[in-house]
């Protein structure tokens, strides 16, 4: 908000520090500056704040405030003197201010690094972490205007505010003098500071998302009076659940009178409803959506699922129509999830919520689903649907969220409700893009060392309805990235809930060592190379033939997981024509049984079924056998459900049997069912399925193994870091952002132990050399044009050349192929050891942070994208994983007979490049390429490094909402 002038002012009004936050109850907050236009507001909320809160504010009785306390209060410079309101509906709920102070506590200006705050919090609001959040936000005010400390004098009965302080993780000292007890805190952030500050965000994000998953009450607004329609389909959904808290039928047009549809209480205005409605489904016109957002904050509703579109998806004008959807209902403390929303789902019996347009409750279950397109969270609701029922246990969902344009709650928000979700195991989420990977990132790595997190990420263009920065990476680093969180990467949905099929049911394999068992020759071999192709270790299959009885896959399976070689056992099975042949029911509770057994131990199924052409074939030959008598009544035939998509075209009903493996009737507790506690095992209709969905396993067991040490980041005794601080700042001093020349680039990187081989330029033959005669033969000429730079391939590299003869007629060589000495930029260079030639990088982007990134150099990196990347801070476990992470990591280790190259040198290499990038942010962008790594030591041949004002990072401020 822009203010009115004031002869006070010495700085315009700072927009940017204006913020919504989410507080402790899971609830939202406006932050932003005092001004003078705030008077009325500031005397309204002193006015209900409470008599003993105004006494430990100003330590005396203090009934209101006088003309010239509220022109103090008011009247800032945005310098020396800063206020900022919390603020809901328009009101100040909670006030904070700082006064620069120098020695002995008078009011003073810059250089002065000391400030005093005080705090008041309306008592309705008090206990909902506002003071918390206002600290974080003055903090940082204070950092950006040269405060280094804060003061604070508390009396010894405000109990609430001292525990404010000393909470807040900073470095602080404790006194206590005439009544009062003094604070003092550096404002500098510390280890403590960001963890306590990450888990309050964690603790109000969760908390904000369920207040959305389990409300007490829910008002669709919006529901048509005649059957169909979005409003009225949510409504019935919502009944069909048997959603067990209040539920309110809105529709302005409601005849007068009119006090009931479909049997639910109905009214004309969210505003007419008695008691308190903790959630809104917003399905009315997109032109009515400001009207009922702004009667459902007056009514003080908590949250909104707005699956009205017509916003950012179609345009511009919808964007604006977004962004002040957004502010009108953080103005009032509410959340959003949407608009364009597909809506939400709780299957917990103590909730069953099914606010969304799918007509079917799903299973409820284990997996929670995160998805940002509607059609998308349809197909995967649709699989799971198919896939999670059957013999081998039922799986199905805990959570489901469908987040449209996901303006306001975002995957973030739901990760971190994910986190502590003590009904959720694992966290099945398709992304189409990620806001904030730097958080992403983070809250990935801390919920994938608790359960398993499957991430399909879309890598096409952003939908138009996503608000989200660019980011400079390719969709390849952001994958691997993701990876090195612990994430699990696939590319499909079928992948997605193949994954998490397996993970909600079997426990983590210890290694890659698999057993394959079965009555299929042929399919056990497939599954032998699928195991091979993914990186498993599998052992030769075992065929029990064709006539393999249930007892026998039992005694089998027994044996395979009591095997110590056995880390996992993939068992194979084909059915078999014939009086004697084993049952689905039968053969499933023949594996339950064994392996329930060695509970330890992961188990899977590839089971391939006829369907139809079994029946055909029995038919034909008059050899089915009877069907027995059965007290329990014949399964339904399939029907398809709304929510599941129509089959792609050419697809037939036999091709599209096996996606419902053992699939049979019953119960819990009937022969041949699974009870609550039984071993559910996850059958797969293909082997290249059921394997790569161990592969992923296999590879998050490991990174759960190596995440409990994930090494440290070593110390260098030789790093000259301010050394490095003083060359960055007198460089930056020329201009906003520049690339450093040869003789700044070697200064800079020397400071860090990186020591680059000289390379003298050389404008003409005789300079050469001269050159050459100082650096010692054998030398190397090269061409440094752009074009020409790193192109051996294109000959504008020459190497041993050991005489001045050879040098001479190289030199001729290249200006006869390539032009003049100026447009080649010639130099020479004393010959490396022989080695693999490397390339080491580090880029700073503004939306992931510090990303190094290595790979071979020449062909594997630039064609084939073989490079592998991790986030700075690298640790030592990193950098020795980032060296082997490439295809071609095997050239580094001796391939075909070749001698194996200093890889702890590599590694000591790319651990000091993260240093410097870590260190300086300014240091935008490091190039050293080649890197030739010998038998012994490495040598650093070219480089560039980029310096740049640091980009800010959000992550190292206070906590805030995402902001168009």
């Amino acid at each position: 908000m822009q203010t009115s002038a004031d002869p006070q002012d010495r700085h315009e009004y700072p927009a940017h520090w204006e913020a919504d936050v989410v507080l402790r109850d899971g609830g939202t907050a406006h932050v932003r500056p005092i001004t003078v236009d705030d008077a009325d507001r500031l005397v309204s909320f002193y006015e209900q704040v409470s008599d003993e809160s105004k006494y430990y504010r100003f330590f005396a009785p203090y009934p209101r405030l006088s003309a010239k306390d509220v022109r103090r209060f008011t009247h800032h410079d945005f310098v020396d003197r800063v206020g900022l309101a919390a603020v809901i509906g328009g009101e100040f709920i909670a006030t904070v201010r700082y006064d620069r102070i120098g020695a002995g506590g008078v009011p003073a200006s810059a250089p002065a690094d000391e400030a005093e705050v005080a705090f008041l919090v309306q008592d309705a609001h008090q206990g909902r972490g506002v003071a918390s959040a206002l600290l974080e936000h003055i903090a940082a005010v204070a950092r950006e205007r040269g405060i280094r400390r804060f003061a604070a004098e508390v009396l010894p009965a405000n109990t609430k505010m001292i525990k404010v302080f000393t909470d807040a993780g900073y470095t602080q000292k404790r006194s206590f003098e005439d009544g009062v007890v003094r604070l003092e805190f550096d404002l500098e952030p510390t280890a403590r500071s960001l963890a306590v500050q990450r888990a309050r965000e964690q603790r109000a994000e969760a908390r904000s998302v369920r207040r959305l998953l389990a409300p007490g009450s829910v008002a669709v607004v919006g529901v048509g009076r005649a059957p169909g329609g979005v409003g009225r389909s949510i409504l019935g959904n919502l009944r069909e659940a048997g959603f067990t808290g209040r539920l309110y039928a809105v529709n302005r047009a409601l005849p007068e009178g009119q006090g009931e549809l479909d049997g639910v209480t109905a009214h004309r205005s969210v505003r007419d409803i008695d008691g308190t409605v903790d959630v809104a489904v917003v399905a009315v016109p997109t032109e009515r959506v400001p009207e009922v957002v702004t009667e459902c904050g007056e009514h003080g509703v908590q949250g909104l699922v707005v699956v009205s579109s017509g916003y950012a998806e179609s345009g511009p004008e919808g964007r604006e129509r977004q962004r002040e959807l957004v502010r009108l209902a953080r103005g009032y403390g509410m959340r959003i999830i949407g608009p364009n929303a597909f809506g939400v789902i709780n299957t917990s019996p103590d909730v069953r919520l099914n606010a969304s347009l799918a007509p079917q409750m799903p299973r409820p279950g284990r997996i929670g689903l995160f998805a940002q397109s509607g059609a998308i969270g349809i197909a995967l609701l649709s699989r799971l649907h198919r896939r999670g029922g059957g013999v081998t246990g039922v799986t199905g969902v805990s959570t489901f969220v469908s987040s449209g344009n996901r303006a306001d709650v975002s995957g973030n928000d739901v990760v971190q409700y994910w986190y502590d979700d003590p009904d959720t195991d694992v966290a099945l989420m398709y992304l189409e893009s990620i806001g904030n990977p730097r958080k992403f990132t983070r809250l990935a790595r801390r919920t994938a060392a608790a359960k398993p997190l499957v991430v399909v990420q879309g890598a096409g263009r952003v939908p138009q309805g996503h608000a989200v920065r660019a980011t400079r990476l390719p969709h390849a680093t952001v994958s691997a990235l993701l990876r090195q969180a612990g994430v699990i990467r696939v590319d499909t949905i079928t992948e997605l809930v193949d994954a998490g099929l397996l993970l909600a049911r079997q426990p983590l394999p210890a290694g890659p060592r698999v057993a394959i068992l079965g009555n299929s020759e042929s399919l056990g071999v497939l599954t032998y190379d699928a195991c091979l192709a993914e990186g498993l270790r599998p052992q030769p299959p075992v065929d029990l033939t064709t006539g393999a009885t249930a007892d026998d896959f039992r005694g089998a399976l027994s044996r395979a997981l009591a095997d110590e070689t056995c880390d996992a056992v993939v068992v194979t099975a084909i059915p078999a024509v014939g009086e004697e042949s084993v049952g689905d029911a039968t053969l499933a509770q023949a594996l339950r049984s064994a392996a329930a057994a060695v509970p330890s131990k992961p188990v899977l199924v590839v089971h391939v079924e006829l369907g139809g052409l079994a029946e055909a074939l029995s038919a034909a030959a008059s050899t089915a056998p009877q069907a027995q008598a059965s007290t329990r009544p014949a399964p339904p035939p399939p029907t398809t459900q709304p929510e599941q998509p129509a089959p792609a075209s050419g697809t037939s009903p036999v091709a599209a049997a096996p996606s419902e493996p053992f699939v049979a009737p019953g119960t819990p507790g009937e022969p041949g069912v699974p009870g609550p506690d039984s071993r559910l095992i996850p059958a797969y209709p293909a082997a290249e399925r059921a394997v790569r969905a161990l592969a992923e396993a296999v590879r998050y067991g490991q990174w759960r193994r190596e995440a409990a040490d994930p090494g440290k980041v070593p110390e260098y005794e030789d790093i000259d870091e301010k050394g490095a601080a003083r060359l960055i700042g007198g460089l930056l001093d020329r201009g906003q952002g520049l690339t450093l020349g040869t003789r700044e680039t070697c200064e800079l990187l020397a400071r860090y132990g990186i020591a680059v081989r000289e390379a003298v330029p050389a404008p003409t033959p005789e300079a050469g050399a001269e050159a050459a005669r100082d650096l010692g033969y054998p030398v190397a000429l090269k061409a440094t044009a752009p074009h020409l730079r790193h192109r051996a391939d294109l000959g504008g590299v020459r190497l041993d050349l050991a005489d001045e003869e050879q040098l001479r007629r190289a030199y001729a060589e290249l200006t006869e192929l390539f032009g003049k000495p100026d447009e080649l930029r010639p130099v020479v260079q004393a010959m490396a050891p022989r080695g693999v030639d490397t390339v080491v990088r580090a880029v700073i982007d503004p939306k992931a942070g510090a990303v190094l990134s290595f790979g071979l150099a020449g062909a594997a990196s630039q064609l084939l994208d073989d490079m592998a990347h991790r986030l700075v801070p690298v640790t030592d476990r990193d950098a020795t994983s980032l060296v082997r992470s490439i295809r071609t990591a095997p050239l580094l280790f001796g391939w075909r007979g070749s001698t194996p190259v200093d890889t702890p040198a590599l590694e000591e290499l790319l651990l000091r490049v993260s240093r410097l990038v870590d260190d300086h942010p300014e240091v935008v962008a490091v190039t050293l390429e080649p890197v030739v790594v010998a038998p012994r030591g490495l040598s650093v041949l070219g480089a560039t490094v980029r310096l740049a004002p640091p980009p800010v990072r959000d992550d190292l401020g206070p906590r805030t909402l995402p902001s168009y």
